[in-house]
């Protein structure tokens, strides 16, 4: 979601094909449970889950899968609904980035109006799975890299340190860049949208990005978003899916699924899921 300095990558492998359900069945060889799965939210994927399950368990598999994917705990390079982003769309061509196959269908479309009132809208960043927001979160709370411009000192703790990286990037588990349906446009630095090529691609956006499907999920801030992440002119959401996608976290993830990684215990306190997941733009509910 927000970041600075932007982590890019070739391939991250996640695999969880044998999904568990001992709670239910205590004995159950959990190697047999999932041969094969895409992990969607979206009613028309095929899941191929062992036929032997009974209806009840087949329901409790789709509902990991699902709170899976809406985490970011799979693989779009394995996810026949993601795309390669196309070189002359990305700011950086040579590095692979995905989005869901319908976002980059209707993308291409803005990208090619704008192009005609010379406008250009290059993707710099796109789907970011568990691992790659992990990786980033990891360096800024351990220090390795700097949050918004400077290193956290070692005595900022817990709430407070989480809350000082999550200025400029998303937990793990939370982040609108893990479903393949949001994207960052141009450049990430709030300078760059006060120039005036900043300002006329803003503004287009503003009146055209909607035709295509997309919506601003961090809007300016105020009463009618008093919470959340702040205005980010750069990123833009495609609403068919992540309107959908959106609805289901909300009644889905819960504050303690939100684990496995460094600093992850202040999910609660901070209560992410209502002020960061869905604390947006409500045009873009």
């Amino acid at each position: 979601m927000r970041m600075k300095s932007l982590l890019f990558y070739s391939s991250v492998m996640f695999c969880f094909y044998a999904c568990s359900i001992a709670d239910s069945q205590p004995n159950a060889n959990t190697d047999k449970i999932i041969e094969t799965s895409s992990d969607s939210t979206d009613p028309n994927q095929k899941y191929n889950i062992d036929p032997n399950l009974s209806a009840e368990d087949r329901e409790k598999v789709k509902s990991i899968i699902d709170k899976k994917y809406l985490m970011g705990k799979f693989d779009p390079l394995k996810d026949d609904r993601f795309a390669p982003i196309p070189a002359n769309i990305s700011l950086y061509p040579n590095n692979a980035m995905y989005m869901r196959k319908e976002a980059l269908e209707k993308y291409r479309q803005m990208f090619d109006a704008a192009a005609k009132e010379g406008i250009v809208l290059k993707i710099l960043s796109a789907t970011r799975p568990f691992d790659a927001q992990k990786a980033i979160w990891e360096r800024k709370w351990t220090g390795k890299q700097a949050s918004n411009g400077a290193y956290l000192p070692e005595n900022l703790k817990g709430k407070d340190r989480a809350l000082k990286i999550l200025e400029v990037s998303s937990m793990p588990s939370t982040s609108r860049h893990h479903w393949g349906t949001d994207i960052d446009i141009n450049d990430v630095e709030p300078a760059y949208w006060s120039t005036p090529t900043g300002v006329k691609t803003y503004n287009w956006l503003v009146k055209h990005a909607h035709e295509y499907g997309f919506c601003q999920p961090y809007s300016k801030m105020g009463p009618d978003r008093p919470e959340g992440y702040m205005e980010e002119k750069w990123h833009w959401s495609y609403m068919p899916v992540a309107r959908e996608l959106v609805e289901k976290y909300r009644k889905d993830i819960q504050d303690a699924d939100i684990e496995g990684f460094l600093g992850s215990e202040t999910a609660k306190d901070i209560q992410v899921v209502k002020v960061f997941v869905l604390g947006i733009n409500p045009e873009c509910k």
